[in-house]
């Protein structure tokens, strides 16, 4: 397994978060949605302009800008 951020995954690829790397309020509102080390994420698809990206996690659809997915750390 490697590690990529979000951001650089695929569509239909999946993977558990292995970090959340930003802090402060950015950092406390990821993690409030449920990403989360260890969490499992599935890549459902982009935007036409590629962002944001939307992503299954917890049986509920999320979607992410690419400037947060940045900071998510993904083993895959």
């Amino acid at each position: 397994m490697h590690q990529l951020n979000m951001r650089q995954m695929q569509r239909n690829q999946t993977g558990n978060i292995s970090a959340v790397k930003v802090g402060g309020e950015l950092g406390r509102r990821i993690r409030d949605m449920g990403l989360v080390p260890g969490t499992e994420i599935k890549i459902q698809g982009r935007a036409p302009l590629y962002d944001p990206v939307a992503l299954r996690v917890r049986g509920f659809t999320l979607t992410l800008r690419n400037n947060e997915a940045e900071y998510i750390e993904v083993e895959v």
